[in-house]
């Protein structure tokens, strides 16, 4: 049988396209700007070096001949040096032997043998930008920036050079004005990574204890799946008011509710069907444990799914929302089982003043959520006195209200439990 000769070996270990997932490599076709997106260890890094890489020695899918001048901008110039160019998935890691470039510390560069060079630039110092031209650019945790808008500019106005200058960004989003913009911009490519997804390269004591503590929470969506977690600025709630109010687990409940809040139709357009479960502790404490909530359920769907909810949980009541189907909201449940307990509720005023009272209780801290539900924090997070963006129902939020008013904030004896 065959073997491979050391120098097939290195061929083979630094040959990206085959190692490389395909979040790794740039969307086709190719766009002026690349933005990749990820979580912690996800790497962007290995990414962007690649990618610099490729553009250095002219290799495809990255560039058909050599790209002669090249921008590293990093959040600080220790920054670029530490991991763009030093660090273990950095620049000088990723070439085999004879393409490394030469890197030249005092005068912030690296050189390549066919003559392209890679000058390093730190976003603290925008003026050092002006002047200098590229025809590539690597820009790495954009979102940290100092001195954001005013260095990408700068770095914009010097990649003039070959027919098309392109340049790649790297970095964990954060909802800045920036990161938003080129998301929605048609000249940006868009790939997004999650930590889990390059588990393989990573301890697994450290996926598993990263994953555990923060999975689900706004930093954990942020720093491990690479999401833009955002808040509206009139929202009731904030993403800091529901992180003080996580909890691994929540203690034994003295009372514990189902709330539904029934879509209008059962079509597959149609509004989801908002299921929530929350409870209350023997010090009053509310405690909200599961979104089950679902999307174009039909009525015999979302019946039995609540009625499964409140037998899983032991729970003392469903809460029905009966604005939208009156009576046939009762009679399915009733088909379902015609034992579980129901208190209709009706709404009479707008869901933004049937919140505020809830919200009120956030900022007690007089609730907790147990885990993280991310879909309904986000709903949480973005509903303002319009509502949510683009007219969405806040189905989810609407059944927390109901559960959590019930159980908190309804007068003692209304309203009144129906037997079924």
């Amino acid at each position: 049988m065959p073997t491979a000769t050391p120098d097939e070996v290195e061929l083979i270990r630094n040959t990206w396209n085959i190692w490389a997932r395909p979040d790794q490599l740039p969307p086709e076709p190719l766009k002026p700007i690349w933005l990749v997106l990820g979580g912690r260890g996800a790497g962007k890094t290995r990414t962007g070096a690649e990618w610099v890489r490729g553009m250095a020695l002219g290799h495809p899918p990255f560039a058909d001949l050599p790209t002669e001048r090249i921008a590293l901008v990093g959040e600080t110039q220790g920054q670029v040096r530490d991991v763009m160019i030093e660090g273990v998935s950095g620049l000088l890691a990723v070439h085999a032997r004879g393409e490394r470039p030469n890197w030249q510390p005092s005068l912030r560069r690296l050189q390549w043998p066919n003559g392209a060079i890679a000058q390093v630039f730190s976003a603290e110092d925008p003026e050092g930008l002006r002047g200098p031209q590229f025809g590539a650019a690597w820009s790495d945790e954009l979102a940290k920036w100092p001195n954001l808008q005013e260095c990408w500019d700068m770095l914009q106005f010097g990649l003039r050079l070959g027919d098309h200058p392109r340049q790649v960004i790297t970095t964990t989003p954060r909802p800045v004005p920036l990161v938003k913009r080129l998301l929605v911009e048609p000249h940006v490519a868009v790939s997004r990574a999650r930590t889990q997804d390059n588990h393989y390269n990573l301890a697994a004591e450290f996926v598993r204890t990263v994953t555990q503590t923060y999975g689900g929470t706004r930093l954990g969506r942020q720093e491990l799946d690479g999401e833009i977690v955002e808040e509206s600025p009139d929202a009731l709630w904030t993403r800091a008011m529901i992180e003080a109010a996580r909890e691994r687990r929540h203690p034994p409940l003295a009372r514990i509710a189902v709330a539904v809040d029934p879509p209008a139709s059962s079509s597959q357009r149609a509004d989801r069907c908002g299921l929530v479960v929350a409870g209350i502790d023997s010090d009053g404490l509310g405690h909200v444990v599961e979104d089950a909530t679902m999307a174009g359920a039909r009525p015999q769907e979302w019946a039995e799914k609540a009625v499964a909810l409140y037998r899983r949980y032991e729970a003392d009541v469903l809460v029905v929302e009966v604005n939208q189907g009156g009576e046939m909201v009762e009679s399915v449940i009733r088909e379902i089982d015609a034992g579980v307990p129901v208190v209709p509720v009706r709404a009479t005023r707008g869901k933004y003043l049937r919140a505020e009272p809830v919200a009120a209780l956030y900022a007690q801290g007089r609730v907790r959520h147990a885990g993280p539900l991310p879909e309904l924090e986000d709903e949480m997070c973005s509903f303002g006195p319009g509502g949510l963006e683009g007219g969405r129902s806040p189905d989810r939020l609407d059944a927390l209200v109901w559960a959590l008013t019930h159980l908190m904030l309804a007068p003692k004896g209304r309203p009144r439990v129906r037997g079924m």
